[in-house]
Protein backbone atom coordinates (compact mmCIF):
# COMPACT_ATOMS: atom_id res chain seq x y z
CA UNK A 1 0.00 0.00 0.00
CA UNK A 2 1.48 3.42 -0.92
CA UNK A 3 2.12 6.20 1.59
CA UNK A 4 -1.08 7.74 2.98
CA UNK A 5 -0.42 11.34 1.97
CA UNK A 6 -3.58 12.66 3.62
CA UNK A 7 -2.61 11.32 7.04
CA UNK A 8 0.97 12.49 6.53
CA UNK A 9 -0.25 16.01 5.68
CA UNK A 10 -2.25 16.17 8.92
CA UNK A 11 0.88 15.25 10.88
CA UNK A 12 2.88 17.93 9.07
CA UNK A 13 0.24 20.48 10.11
CA UNK A 14 0.83 19.50 13.73
CA UNK A 15 4.59 19.88 13.24
CA UNK A 16 4.16 23.36 11.76
CA UNK A 17 1.91 24.45 14.62
CA UNK A 18 4.49 23.33 17.18
CA UNK A 19 7.26 25.15 15.30
CA UNK A 20 5.25 28.38 15.25
CA UNK A 21 4.57 28.14 18.95
CA UNK A 22 8.23 27.74 19.84
CA UNK A 23 9.57 30.39 17.41
CA UNK A 24 8.59 33.36 19.59
CA UNK A 25 10.13 31.79 22.69
CA UNK A 26 13.37 31.08 20.82
CA UNK A 27 13.49 34.67 19.56
CA UNK A 28 13.09 36.10 23.05
CA UNK A 29 15.77 33.84 24.50
CA UNK A 30 18.15 34.67 21.66
CA UNK A 31 17.76 38.39 22.36
CA UNK A 32 18.50 37.91 26.05
CA UNK A 33 21.50 35.69 25.27
CA UNK A 34 22.98 38.35 22.99
CA UNK A 35 22.38 41.02 25.62
CA UNK A 36 24.33 39.02 28.19
CA UNK A 37 27.08 38.21 25.69
CA UNK A 38 27.53 41.91 24.91
CA UNK A 39 28.09 42.58 28.62
CA UNK A 40 31.09 40.20 28.77
CA UNK A 41 34.51 41.95 28.67
CA UNK A 42 36.36 41.07 25.41
CA UNK A 43 39.50 40.07 27.29
CA UNK A 44 37.54 37.47 29.26
CA UNK A 45 36.57 35.44 26.17
CA UNK A 46 39.85 33.56 25.81
CA UNK A 47 39.72 32.60 29.49
CA UNK A 48 36.29 30.96 29.28
CA UNK A 49 36.73 27.34 30.48
CA UNK A 50 35.06 25.51 27.55
CA UNK A 51 36.91 22.19 27.91
CA UNK A 52 35.56 19.37 30.05
CA UNK A 53 31.89 20.32 29.72
CA UNK A 54 29.11 17.80 29.08
CA UNK A 55 28.56 19.50 25.69
CA UNK A 56 30.85 20.53 22.83
CA UNK A 57 31.86 24.18 23.19
CA UNK A 58 34.25 26.13 20.97
CA UNK A 59 37.26 27.98 22.33
CA UNK A 60 37.15 31.68 21.36
CA UNK A 61 40.40 32.90 19.79
CA UNK A 62 39.41 36.54 20.29
CA UNK A 63 36.16 38.23 21.26
CA UNK A 64 33.27 35.91 22.03
CA UNK A 65 30.97 37.73 19.62
CA UNK A 66 31.52 40.45 17.06
CA UNK A 67 31.53 41.16 13.33
CA UNK A 68 34.26 41.87 10.75
CA UNK A 69 33.63 43.43 7.31
CA UNK A 70 34.76 41.66 4.14
CA UNK A 71 38.21 42.71 2.86
CA UNK A 72 38.56 43.55 -0.84
CA UNK A 73 39.53 40.78 -3.23
CA UNK A 74 43.06 40.99 -4.72
CA UNK A 75 43.06 43.65 -7.43
CA UNK A 76 45.39 41.71 -9.76
CA UNK A 77 43.23 38.57 -9.81
CA UNK A 78 43.03 35.26 -8.00
CA UNK A 79 42.22 31.57 -8.44
CA UNK A 80 39.84 29.25 -6.59
CA UNK A 81 40.20 25.46 -6.74
CA UNK A 82 37.37 23.24 -5.49
CA UNK A 83 36.86 19.49 -5.25
CA UNK A 84 33.79 17.47 -4.36
CA UNK A 85 33.01 13.77 -4.51
CA UNK A 86 30.27 11.18 -4.65
CA UNK A 87 30.29 7.42 -4.47
CA UNK A 88 28.40 4.21 -5.05
CA UNK A 89 28.84 2.01 -2.01
CA UNK A 90 29.58 -1.69 -1.88
CA UNK A 91 26.27 -3.50 -2.45
CA UNK A 92 25.98 -6.89 -0.79
CA UNK A 93 23.11 -7.76 -3.16
CA UNK A 94 25.43 -7.60 -6.18
CA UNK A 95 27.57 -10.57 -7.24
CA UNK A 96 30.93 -8.72 -7.05
CA UNK A 97 32.38 -6.53 -4.32
CA UNK A 98 33.40 -3.07 -5.52
CA UNK A 99 32.69 0.60 -4.96
CA UNK A 100 32.91 3.68 -7.17
CA UNK A 101 34.44 7.02 -6.20
CA UNK A 102 33.81 9.95 -8.51
CA UNK A 103 35.86 13.07 -7.78
CA UNK A 104 35.02 16.26 -9.61
CA UNK A 105 36.43 19.72 -9.40
CA UNK A 106 37.44 22.95 -11.03
CA UNK A 107 40.03 25.69 -11.03
CA UNK A 108 38.50 29.11 -11.69
CA UNK A 109 40.76 32.10 -12.36
CA UNK A 110 39.54 35.70 -12.15
CA UNK A 111 41.18 38.96 -13.21
CA UNK A 112 43.02 40.09 -16.32
CA UNK A 113 43.43 36.52 -17.65
CA UNK A 114 40.29 34.62 -16.58
CA UNK A 115 39.98 30.92 -17.19
CA UNK A 116 38.37 27.69 -16.04
CA UNK A 117 39.50 24.08 -15.83
CA UNK A 118 36.96 21.34 -15.05
CA UNK A 119 37.48 17.64 -14.39
CA UNK A 120 35.63 14.49 -13.37
CA UNK A 121 37.58 11.35 -12.42
CA UNK A 122 35.80 8.07 -11.64
CA UNK A 123 37.66 5.27 -9.91
CA UNK A 124 36.31 1.75 -9.46
CA UNK A 125 37.84 0.06 -6.40
CA UNK A 126 38.14 -3.70 -6.88
CA UNK A 127 41.45 -4.69 -5.26
CA UNK A 128 41.48 -6.06 -1.70
CA UNK A 129 43.85 -3.26 -0.64
CA UNK A 130 41.11 -0.74 -1.48
CA UNK A 131 38.14 -2.78 -0.27
CA UNK A 132 39.68 -3.33 3.17
CA UNK A 133 41.97 -1.36 5.46
CA UNK A 134 44.15 -3.85 7.28
CA UNK A 135 46.24 -3.54 10.42
CA UNK A 136 49.83 -3.10 9.14
CA UNK A 137 51.09 -4.55 12.41
CA UNK A 138 49.36 -7.89 11.84
CA UNK A 139 50.96 -10.88 10.10
CA UNK A 140 50.78 -10.91 6.29
CA UNK A 141 48.44 -13.58 4.87
CA UNK A 142 51.34 -15.59 3.37
CA UNK A 143 53.46 -15.63 6.54
CA UNK A 144 54.33 -19.15 7.86
CA UNK A 145 52.63 -18.47 11.20
CA UNK A 146 49.68 -16.55 9.77
CA UNK A 147 47.26 -19.42 10.34
CA UNK A 148 48.18 -19.79 14.00
CA UNK A 149 48.20 -16.04 14.59
CA UNK A 150 44.81 -15.62 12.96
CA UNK A 151 43.86 -13.38 10.06
CA UNK A 152 45.08 -9.79 10.27
CA UNK A 153 42.49 -7.40 11.62
CA UNK A 154 40.83 -5.37 8.90
CA UNK A 155 37.93 -3.00 8.35
CA UNK A 156 35.74 -3.09 5.26
CA UNK A 157 35.65 0.14 3.27
CA UNK A 158 31.91 0.69 3.07
CA UNK A 159 29.26 2.83 4.71
CA UNK A 160 30.71 5.43 7.08
CA UNK A 161 34.29 4.27 6.45
CA UNK A 162 33.88 4.81 2.72
CA UNK A 163 32.64 8.32 3.50
CA UNK A 164 35.85 8.99 5.44
CA UNK A 165 37.99 7.57 2.63
CA UNK A 166 36.17 9.79 0.13
CA UNK A 167 36.83 12.90 2.24
CA UNK A 168 40.55 12.10 2.29
CA UNK A 169 40.59 11.48 -1.48
CA UNK A 170 38.87 14.82 -2.03
CA UNK A 171 41.53 16.63 0.00
CA UNK A 172 44.36 14.75 -1.75
CA UNK A 173 42.89 15.66 -5.13
CA UNK A 174 42.54 19.29 -4.08
CA UNK A 175 46.19 19.37 -2.99
CA UNK A 176 47.25 17.93 -6.36
CA UNK A 177 45.19 20.51 -8.27
CA UNK A 178 46.64 23.36 -6.24
CA UNK A 179 50.18 22.04 -6.85
CA UNK A 180 49.87 22.12 -10.64
CA UNK A 181 52.41 24.54 -12.17
CA UNK A 182 50.99 28.08 -11.95
CA UNK A 183 51.58 30.95 -14.38
CA UNK A 184 54.81 32.93 -14.20
CA UNK A 185 53.24 35.32 -11.70
CA UNK A 186 50.99 33.04 -9.67
CA UNK A 187 47.90 34.77 -8.27
CA UNK A 188 46.60 34.12 -4.74
CA UNK A 189 44.94 30.70 -4.55
CA UNK A 190 42.15 29.36 -2.35
CA UNK A 191 41.29 25.66 -2.14
CA UNK A 192 37.72 24.79 -1.16
CA UNK A 193 36.06 21.62 0.11
CA UNK A 194 32.41 20.97 0.84
CA UNK A 195 31.80 19.88 4.44
CA UNK A 196 34.07 19.78 7.45
CA UNK A 197 37.81 19.48 8.02
CA UNK A 198 37.07 17.67 11.29
CA UNK A 199 36.45 13.98 10.59
CA UNK A 200 33.53 13.68 13.00
CA UNK A 201 32.80 10.16 11.77
CA UNK A 202 35.86 8.83 13.62
CA UNK A 203 34.61 10.02 17.01
CA UNK A 204 33.02 7.61 19.46
CA UNK A 205 32.59 4.65 17.10
CA UNK A 206 35.16 2.31 18.58
CA UNK A 207 37.25 2.10 15.41
CA UNK A 208 40.66 0.42 15.83
CA UNK A 209 43.72 2.70 16.03
CA UNK A 210 45.13 1.46 12.73
CA UNK A 211 42.06 2.76 10.88
CA UNK A 212 42.48 6.19 12.44
CA UNK A 213 46.15 6.14 11.42
CA UNK A 214 45.28 5.19 7.84
CA UNK A 215 42.63 7.90 7.52
CA UNK A 216 44.26 10.75 9.43
CA UNK A 217 47.97 10.04 9.77
CA UNK A 218 48.53 8.58 6.29
CA UNK A 219 45.84 10.50 4.41
CA UNK A 220 44.37 13.76 5.67
CA UNK A 221 47.37 15.28 7.43
CA UNK A 222 49.91 14.76 4.61
CA UNK A 223 47.45 16.38 2.17
CA UNK A 224 47.03 19.40 4.47
CA UNK A 225 50.81 19.60 4.84
CA UNK A 226 51.22 19.69 1.04
CA UNK A 227 48.95 22.74 0.84
CA UNK A 228 50.76 24.42 3.73
CA UNK A 229 54.09 23.84 1.94
CA UNK A 230 52.61 25.42 -1.19
CA UNK A 231 51.79 28.52 0.85
CA UNK A 232 55.52 29.09 1.35
CA UNK A 233 55.92 30.10 -2.30
CA UNK A 234 52.61 31.89 -3.03
CA UNK A 235 49.55 33.12 -1.11
CA UNK A 236 47.59 29.86 -0.81
CA UNK A 237 44.96 28.81 1.73
CA UNK A 238 42.50 25.97 2.19
CA UNK A 239 39.02 26.05 3.70
CA UNK A 240 35.95 23.86 4.07
CA UNK A 241 32.49 25.38 3.71
CA UNK A 242 29.52 24.04 5.68
CA UNK A 243 26.17 25.19 4.28
CA UNK A 244 23.25 25.61 6.72
CA UNK A 245 25.32 24.41 9.72
CA UNK A 246 23.65 22.78 12.70
CA UNK A 247 26.50 23.34 15.14
CA UNK A 248 25.99 25.01 18.53
CA UNK A 249 29.66 25.28 19.55
CA UNK A 250 29.63 29.08 19.91
CA UNK A 251 26.26 29.05 21.66
CA UNK A 252 27.75 26.49 24.04
CA UNK A 253 30.74 28.76 24.65
CA UNK A 254 28.18 31.35 25.76
CA UNK A 255 26.71 28.67 28.04
CA UNK A 256 30.12 28.32 29.64
CA UNK A 257 30.39 32.09 30.09
CA UNK A 258 27.01 32.19 31.83
CA UNK A 259 27.67 29.16 34.04
CA UNK A 260 28.59 30.06 37.64
CA UNK A 261 29.98 26.59 38.32
CA UNK A 262 33.42 25.19 37.47
CA UNK A 263 33.59 22.73 34.60
CA UNK A 264 34.07 19.77 36.95
CA UNK A 265 30.75 20.50 38.67
CA UNK A 266 28.84 21.54 35.57
CA UNK A 267 27.38 18.17 34.62
CA UNK A 268 26.51 17.20 38.21
CA UNK A 269 24.77 20.45 39.13
CA UNK A 270 23.03 21.08 35.82
CA UNK A 271 21.75 17.53 35.48
CA UNK A 272 20.19 17.50 38.93
CA UNK A 273 19.00 21.15 38.93
CA UNK A 274 18.64 21.14 42.72
CA UNK A 275 18.55 24.94 42.93
CA UNK A 276 16.23 25.52 40.00
CA UNK A 277 17.06 25.67 36.29
CA UNK A 278 20.67 26.71 35.58
CA UNK A 279 21.27 30.03 33.78
CA UNK A 280 22.59 28.29 30.67
CA UNK A 281 19.12 26.94 29.83
CA UNK A 282 18.66 30.29 28.11
CA UNK A 283 20.63 28.77 25.21
CA UNK A 284 18.62 25.54 24.93
CA UNK A 285 17.75 24.69 21.35
CA UNK A 286 19.63 27.62 19.81
CA UNK A 287 22.17 27.14 17.03
CA UNK A 288 25.18 29.20 16.05
CA UNK A 289 23.46 30.28 12.84
CA UNK A 290 20.62 31.76 14.94
CA UNK A 291 23.16 33.80 16.86
CA UNK A 292 25.05 35.14 13.86
CA UNK A 293 21.92 35.70 11.84
CA UNK A 294 21.34 38.57 14.28
CA UNK A 295 24.93 39.83 14.34
CA UNK A 296 26.26 39.66 10.78
CA UNK A 297 25.50 41.77 7.73
CA UNK A 298 25.98 40.17 4.27
CA UNK A 299 29.66 39.50 3.69
CA UNK A 300 30.65 40.03 7.33
CA UNK A 301 32.23 37.28 9.39
CA UNK A 302 32.31 36.35 13.06
CA UNK A 303 35.38 36.18 15.30
CA UNK A 304 37.58 33.07 15.14
CA UNK A 305 37.04 29.95 17.24
CA UNK A 306 38.76 26.60 17.66
CA UNK A 307 36.70 23.44 17.82
CA UNK A 308 37.06 21.11 20.79
CA UNK A 309 36.00 18.10 18.70
CA UNK A 310 37.98 15.14 19.99
CA UNK A 311 39.28 14.02 16.57
CA UNK A 312 41.28 17.12 15.54
CA UNK A 313 42.09 17.93 19.16
CA UNK A 314 43.69 14.54 19.84
CA UNK A 315 45.06 13.49 16.44
CA UNK A 316 45.75 16.46 14.15
CA UNK A 317 48.69 17.97 16.04
CA UNK A 318 49.81 21.57 16.52
CA UNK A 319 49.33 23.90 13.59
CA UNK A 320 46.58 21.74 12.09
CA UNK A 321 43.86 22.29 14.67
CA UNK A 322 40.52 23.13 13.09
CA UNK A 323 39.47 26.75 13.53
CA UNK A 324 36.33 28.32 12.12
CA UNK A 325 34.28 31.44 11.65
CA UNK A 326 30.74 32.13 10.49
CA UNK A 327 29.96 34.14 7.37
CA UNK A 328 26.76 35.83 6.26
CA UNK A 329 26.74 34.44 2.71
CA UNK A 330 23.79 36.58 1.67
CA UNK A 331 21.09 33.91 1.84
CA UNK A 332 22.32 31.93 4.85
CA UNK A 333 24.88 31.82 7.62
CA UNK A 334 27.68 29.49 6.52
CA UNK A 335 30.47 27.97 8.59
CA UNK A 336 34.02 28.24 7.23
CA UNK A 337 36.60 25.85 8.67
CA UNK A 338 40.33 26.48 8.27
CA UNK A 339 43.50 24.92 9.70
CA UNK A 340 45.26 26.88 12.42
CA UNK A 341 48.09 27.94 10.11
CA UNK A 342 45.56 29.81 7.96
CA UNK A 343 43.77 31.29 10.98
CA UNK A 344 47.04 32.63 12.38
CA UNK A 345 48.29 34.20 9.14
CA UNK A 346 47.55 37.92 8.75
CA UNK A 347 47.50 37.57 4.95
CA UNK A 348 45.72 34.24 4.45
CA UNK A 349 42.83 34.83 6.87
CA UNK A 350 41.53 38.01 5.15
CA UNK A 351 42.23 36.40 1.76
CA UNK A 352 40.05 33.42 2.70
CA UNK A 353 37.27 35.71 3.95
CA UNK A 354 37.38 37.90 0.83
CA UNK A 355 37.43 35.07 -1.71
CA UNK A 356 34.69 32.99 -0.07
CA UNK A 357 32.45 36.04 0.09
CA UNK A 358 33.20 36.74 -3.57
CA UNK A 359 32.34 33.13 -4.42
CA UNK A 360 29.08 33.31 -2.49
CA UNK A 361 28.08 36.44 -4.40
CA UNK A 362 28.80 34.70 -7.69
CA UNK A 363 27.00 31.53 -6.58
CA UNK A 364 23.76 33.06 -5.22
CA UNK A 365 24.68 32.46 -1.60
CA UNK A 366 26.86 29.36 -2.02
CA UNK A 367 30.47 29.28 -3.32
CA UNK A 368 30.32 29.08 -7.12
CA UNK A 369 33.39 26.85 -7.36
CA UNK A 370 31.84 24.30 -4.99
CA UNK A 371 28.64 24.30 -7.05
CA UNK A 372 30.66 23.55 -10.18
CA UNK A 373 32.69 20.86 -8.40
CA UNK A 374 29.45 19.22 -7.28
CA UNK A 375 28.14 19.18 -10.86
CA UNK A 376 31.31 17.46 -11.99
CA UNK A 377 31.21 14.88 -9.17
CA UNK A 378 27.56 14.00 -8.73
CA UNK A 379 26.45 10.45 -9.61
CA UNK A 380 22.81 10.70 -10.67
CA UNK A 381 20.10 8.06 -10.64
CA UNK A 382 20.60 7.23 -14.30
CA UNK A 383 24.34 6.83 -13.68
CA UNK A 384 23.65 4.38 -10.87
CA UNK A 385 21.40 2.27 -13.09
CA UNK A 386 24.04 2.29 -15.81
CA UNK A 387 26.65 1.26 -13.23
CA UNK A 388 24.66 -1.85 -12.28
CA UNK A 389 24.09 -2.72 -15.93
CA UNK A 390 27.76 -2.30 -16.81
CA UNK A 391 28.78 -4.50 -13.88
CA UNK A 392 26.44 -7.27 -15.05
CA UNK A 393 27.67 -7.01 -18.61
CA UNK A 394 31.33 -7.15 -17.54
CA UNK A 395 30.67 -10.32 -15.52
CA UNK A 396 28.78 -11.93 -18.40
CA UNK A 397 31.66 -11.26 -20.78
CA UNK A 398 33.80 -13.37 -18.44
CA UNK A 399 31.17 -16.12 -18.32
CA UNK A 400 30.40 -15.33 -14.69
CA UNK A 401 26.94 -15.21 -13.13
CA UNK A 402 25.49 -11.72 -12.89
CA UNK A 403 22.51 -12.52 -10.67
CA UNK A 404 21.54 -10.34 -7.72
CA UNK A 405 19.95 -11.43 -4.43
CA UNK A 406 16.32 -12.53 -4.43
CA UNK A 407 15.48 -9.57 -2.19
CA UNK A 408 17.02 -7.10 -4.63
CA UNK A 409 15.22 -8.72 -7.57
CA UNK A 410 11.87 -8.62 -5.74
CA UNK A 411 12.27 -4.91 -4.93
CA UNK A 412 13.05 -4.05 -8.54
CA UNK A 413 10.43 -6.38 -10.06
CA UNK A 414 7.41 -6.54 -7.70
CA UNK A 415 5.03 -9.38 -8.46
CA UNK A 416 1.95 -7.14 -8.08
Amino acid sequence: MPLDLGETARQFDRLAAQARQSAADRDDRLGELLRRAAALPPEAAAAIPTAGRPFLAAQPLGPLTGAYPPPPAPSAGWSVAAVDGSHIDVDRHLPAACYLLNLGGCLLTYGAQPGARLFSRPHLAVDPEELYIADPGGPPPDAPDAASAGAPEEVEVSGAVLGLVRTVRELETLAAEMERPPPAAPPPLLGLLDGSLALWGLAGRGYPPFLRQAIIGDGLLPALDRIQALAQSRPAAVAAYVSYPRSAEVVNALRCALCPHPAAACALRCNHRRAGPPPCTLADGLLDRDLFGRLLEPGWRSPLYRTHSSVPRDYYGAGRQVCFFYLNAGTEIGRVEIPAWVAEDETLLPLTHALIWDQCQRGQGYPAALSEAHEQAVVKGADRRAYRRMLAEALQRQDLPATTSAKDHAKRHPWL
